[in-house]
């Protein structure tokens, strides 16, 4: 990635430590400003951990995630106002990367586009008065009104926090008799890694789809779409409904492409999106693009990265390039295609792990990454955050990335007692 950034030109607000990771083999040392909670610097280790990577200038403590005081930041940190641009580093910087960069005068999400995109209720509302397909859904606050709505809908209905990402929280519900007994996994779900504990949340309950589940990636340069991309996506079955895989490009036809671009489209103007990404999730239910969630950031889950494989290309080297308010040129079309699988363990503690080596060997393998280790505890999968690893695969078309990447999971074995 060349791009030309001085020292202290780009501020991240949140640490995401994989994406920093990324940025740290390719951005000059000394160019980035990270700003971050106290207590997640504390909680996280965060100090240690920027001290590690060169492209860390200085690190940041302010109080972001719930009231953010920008004039006082920048009062506190002048040296805040040479940035040339502000990109949220995770789901709740999304807000205060937005408002930060409206200060400076410089290219982001827009104010009402981050509110609206950080909070599930908000992002419904917003698609209805848009008229695009939503499903049936309710804001609710006692267990009680949940299992009404469930047993309106066929006795079956999908709870979620209203401002939580990663799947934090979110429950497939099959007998409204359980909403019960299964209300605080939404209502006060824990803190994530990323988030300060206390996080205030909502719980939505929504009508439960059934079909083929797809995100959309958008670069968006002033209102523009310069870049679309449709990623299949492949979840786990039970209660908790945590990808498992994904796939880029699409292998839907063509016809199917459009309609879910077209969705992510029309979302975006409705909110008033401006500059940066936009990754909006679908349900095809009964052929038609159904809104499931929105971030106003770039995706989790390695989407970034397997674009970038795909249509090989610098997707974060051409977002970032967006948010310093240049136009770049990206592919119009992918050369390949890419996947990623993540690993997922049984609970319990790690006794062995074995075949990583069979797994590199399998054609088209990129890369495989562990999250655990022997002696680690595996807990239960109820988000993200408790896969155990993943590997990447490349192919000459979507069924052939998946395949390598499915393949070469299957050598793995994590065995836990």
């Amino acid at each position: 990635m060349d791009l030309d950034l001085g020292r202290d030109e780009m501020v991240v607000v949140g640490a995401s430590f994989g994406t920093l990771r990324w940025l740290n083999e390719d951005l000059p040392a000394g160019s980035v400003v990270l700003v971050d909670e106290p207590e997640l610097i504390r909680r996280r280790g965060i100090e240690r951990f920027a001290a590690e990577l060169p492209l860390v200038s200085r690190l940041v403590p302010a109080e972001y995630q719930t009231d953010f005081d920008v004039d006082a930041l920048l009062a506190r940190e002048p040296g805040l106002a040479a940035a040339r641009l502000v990109m949220p580093g995770h789901e709740y910087g999304v807000g205060a990367a937005a408002r930060l960069a409206e200060r400076l005068g410089l290219p982001g999400t827009g104010l009402a586009a981050a509110e609206i995109f950080t909070d599930k209720h908000r992002m419904r509302q917003l698609a209805d008065a848009a008229g695009l397909a939503n499903p049936a859904y309710e804001l609710v606050d006692d267990p009680t009104r949940a299992a009404e709505f469930a047993r309106r809908h066929g006795g079956r209905c999908v709870l979620k926090p209203t401002r939580r990402s990663g799947s934090l929280g979110v429950q497939l519900v099959a007998d409204p008799a359980e909403i019960a007994t299964g209300w605080a996994t939404s209502a006060a779900p824990p803190a994530p890694i990323d988030a300060i504990d206390g996080r205030p949340t909502g719980v939505l309950v929504e009508e439960l789809l059934v079909g083929s589940e797809h995100s959309v990636e958008l670069l968006v340069a002033d209102g523009e779409t310069i870049f679309a991309n449709v990623t299949d996506k492949r979840i786990v079955g039970g209660r908790f409904p945590v990808e498992r895989g994904h796939t880029v490009p699409s292998a839907l036809p063509a016809e199917k492409h459009r309609a879910l671009r077209d969705a992510a489209e029309r979302l975006a103007r409705a909110a008033g999106f401006r500059t940066g990404m936009l990754h909006s999730e679908w349900i095809l239910a009964d052929g038609r693009p159904t809104l499931v969630e929105c971030a106003a950031r770039m995706p989790g889950d390695m989407i970034t990265p397997l674009i970038s494989i795909a249509y090989e290309c610098g997707f974060i080297k051409e977002y970032l390039q967006v948010l310093r308010g240049e136009r770049p040129t990206l592919p119009a079309r992918p050369t390949g295609a890419a996947a990623v699988e993540f690993l997922i363990a049984p609970p319990g503690r790690v006794t062995a792990v074995a075949g990583v080596r069979e797994a590199l060997r399998v054609p088209g393998v990129l890369d495989v990454q562990l999250e655990v280790a022997v002696g680690d505890t595996v807990p239960d999968l109820i988000s993200s955050a408790q896969r155990s690893g993943h590997l990447l695969a490349w192919g000459a078309d979507p069924g052939a990335a998946e395949v390598a990447a499915q393949k070469a999971a299957d050598q793995i074995r994590i065995t836990v007692a």
